[in-house]
């Protein structure tokens, strides 16, 4: 008989979510709309398997929304003259949600009729390309005429051998009756390779040896489909699109804040993979939060993973050495938008680092130069041919109501586009967690004892994401101190990942005279005040708010005006 599922409201915001196999197995789970993990209510072959009750309540998450979703809820991002594009968002978000939950239930259904009919005898061992974890993986009983479909025991993903000659690793199983062989995530270069992207090297700057790949791309010229959970932005690795369990901590992740590094530990870097940040979906949703529930994932084969995706997407990043040092501890700078693009090896950070580290070692990030630029000329249009970063710098820079006027003006329309794949400022942002997240693991990765971060605006974003990924890896560096000026981040969180992750303190150094973050980033925000505008709250003896407004007059002046603590 064909299987279902289904998902319904038990009570306010209780959910129960029930899957029926092809073969007659039932599963039926249930918790709160904001529980991570649900509680297994009746089962037996198929509670065991991860990927399947991820995806269930991936599932059940997302058709909640769908039809929970209100035009008050988008109202709220906008002003009372905005309310026809309030209505087209709130219909947007729904079909959305529909179409996510859509998605996750074929995935789940497809676990549970694989899952519910394997054999123990001949078993296969092998890397598998969706958990990218050594493990044995068992033959499920289907049709004859397909390839066949195997179950690994350490994720429940559908599986089947790689068709490279020799190769004993396991590829993703797509949904159907698939008769085209597949690759592993190896010879697929959606990793570096599997024994390698557990490893180290030595200094920072060796990191793009350790990105090299070790087997030649057989896939390069295939055509295989990547079929994975519909609605994730296109581009993403197969491995991570496609694999069940990841798919699945998307939706459970993705739309609900409220998490701690520790709540995701075995998801939370394996979802970044999975694109949706491409679209501002993570990042709008859950933010550094969600961005830095990487837990052990830092420093081992998912984190090279994913760090490998972004790499390749970005073909602008890279981690440049600007001078060896002389015993110091190691410092990377990061710049944000309209200062990224310098030309200068140094960015304008020279001197400001001289002043606090003279013998360390200085690396610079560079990172999101088409995202950055986006960002920084999305004026152009409304303002003329010569260009919106001159512009936006020359008014920004006015400390007074001529320049937030300018600003409101001209430049935030463009923030409120309800299509974040297509909003300048949600795409940068969520480049700049991206970025953050694969600095993380490459630091992770190194033999230094600690390091020094320093970011300006989104830089300062990308900084602070580095440092809650790098202190959620046992035995890695250490951060000895962050400093995040104009940073382009909420002023009020709950920050303990990041200040559990340094030894001595974040400093953030904020002028109220910014009408960047005064007026682009509040209203791109939907209101919320950036801590490089009022400082972070709350601050601690490990946050400490610098004020520097009686020195910064612009967003582009913290680097020439500022002293670190």
């Amino acid at each position: 008989m064909p299987g279902s599922i289904h998902a319904h409201v038990a009570d306010g915001t209780r959910l129960t979510v029930a899957i029926i196999s092809d073969q007659g197995a039932t599963l039926t789970l249930s918790g709160d709309i904001a529980d991570l993990h649900p509680t297994i209510e009746s089962g037996g072959v198929l509670q065991g398997n991860p990927a399947l009750l991820s995806n269930m309540w991936a599932y059940a998450k997302a058709w909640y929304v769908a039809r929970t979703t209100s035009y008050s809820d988008a109202l709220a991002a906008f002003d009372r003259e905005s309310e026809k594009a309030a209505l087209k968002q709130a219909e947007e978000n729904k079909k959305s949600a529909q179409k996510r939950a859509d998605g996750y239930a074929k995935v789940a259904q497809w676990i549970a009729d694989v899952a519910d009919d394997v054999s123990p005898y001949d078993p296969k061992n092998g890397w598998c390309s969706a958990c990218f974890a050594r493990s044995e993986h068992l033959k499920s009983n289907r049709p004859a005429g397909q390839l066949p479909v195997y179950v690994c025991q350490a994720c429940g993903s559908p599986t089947l051998p790689c068709v490279a000659p020799g190769c004993e690793n396991m590829a993703v199983r797509d949904r159907g009756a698939l008769r085209v062989p597949q690759y592993c995530a190896e010879h697929r270069h959606d990793i570096p390779g599997f024994e390698k992207a557990l490893g180290t090297f030595g200094e920072l700057h060796d990191y793009e040896d350790f990105l090299k790949y070790e087997k030649p791309d057989l896939n390069k010229a295939s055509k295989i489909a990547a079929v994975g959970i519909v609605g994730l932005a296109a581009g993403a690795p197969l491995a991570l699109l496609a694999a069940p369990a990841i798919g699945g901590a998307i939706g459970s992740l993705g739309m609900f804040g409220g998490l701690s590094g520790a709540a995701a530990t075995s998801h939370g870097l394996a979802v970044l993979g999975g694109g949706s940040l491409a679209a501002g979906g993570l990042g709008m949703a859950g933010g550094t939060a969600v961005v830095t529930a990487v837990g052990a994932a830092v420093g081992g084969t998912l984190g090279a993973s994913v760090s490998n995706a972004y790499v390749r997407e970005d073909k602008s990043f890279r981690i440049e050495l600007l001078r060896p040092g002389r015993g110091g501890v190691p410092v990377l700078v990061a710049n944000g938008f309209l200062t990224e693009g310098d030309q200068e090896k140094w960015g304008g950070w020279k001197s400001i680092v001289d002043g606090r580290y003279p013998d360390s070692p200085v690396y610079r990030v560079r990172w999101g130069a088409k995202e950055l630029k986006d960002f920084g000329v999305m004026g152009a249009g409304l303002i003329g041919k010569a260009g919106g970063t001159t512009a936006v710098k020359g008014a920004a820079a006015v400390a007074h109501k001529a320049g937030a006027k300018f600003l409101g003006r001209t430049i935030a329309p463009a923030l409120l586009a309800t299509d974040l794949a297509k909003n300048p400022w949600h795409v940068a942002k969520s480049r700049a967690d991206k970025t953050g997240v694969i600095v993380g693991d490459l630091l992770a990765r190194t033999e230094a004892e600690s390091y020094v971060l320093i970011g300006h605006s989104l830089g300062a974003r990308v900084m602070a994401v580095a440092a809650e990924a790098l202190g959620t890896k046992p035995g890695g560096p250490r951060i000895r101190s962050v400093h995040l000026l104009g940073a382009a981040i909420g002023a009020k969180s709950d920050w303990r990942d990041l200040t559990g992750a340094v030894d001595e303190a974040v400093y953030g150094y904020h002028s109220t005279r910014d009408n960047v973050l005064n007026v682009v980033y509040r209203v791109a925000q939907g209101g919320q005040v950036a801590a490089g505008l009022t400082g972070f709250t709350p601050a601690s003896d490990k946050l400490v708010n610098v004020d520097v407004s009686d020195h910064v007059k612009s967003h582009f002046e913290y680097l020439g005006h500022v002293q670190l603590m």
